[in-house]
């Protein structure tokens, strides 16, 4: 389904962008809450670097930001629309489903982020 060389591949899995053929982060598990943005400093297969600047990953923030919205958006949607909750009871589903959601948001804006910026190449993987 998610064949190598698709951006979609490397934002869900998390693999360098670059070769996708190792993760990203330290530890794959985004439940490992003390771990969830240790990021290995280089690609073990095609040395790239994954902090292509300082503070590179500070823009991430706003696709965070983004992302969380759109996740508020829906979880007001299905808890007011679809199961007729209240204003009070939408507000706490919001807030129940970010919460829940947080090591996933992060990881996956991250993983977009650094996709806008960086596209997969076939060269790597015939060293």
């Amino acid at each position: 389904m998610l064949k190598k060389g698709s951006k979609l591949n490397s934002i869900l899995t998390g693999s360098c962008p670059k070769c996708q053929n190792e993760s990203m982060y330290s530890d794959k598990n985004p439940l490992h809450l003390t771990n969830v943005l240790k990021m290995n400093e280089n690609c073990s297969h095609c040395g790239f670097k994954y902090q292509i600047e300082p503070s590179f990953f500070y823009g991430a923030m706003y696709v965070s930001y983004g992302l969380n919205v759109a996740v508020g958006i829906a979880a007001f949607i299905v808890s007011f629309v679809f199961f007729g909750a209240n204003i009070e009871q939408s507000f706490i589903a919001i807030v129940v489903t970010l919460i829940l959601l947080f090591p996933f948001v992060l990881r996956l804006s991250r993983n977009l982020y650094i996709n806008m910026f960086v596209s997969y190449d076939p060269e790597t993987n015939r060293k």
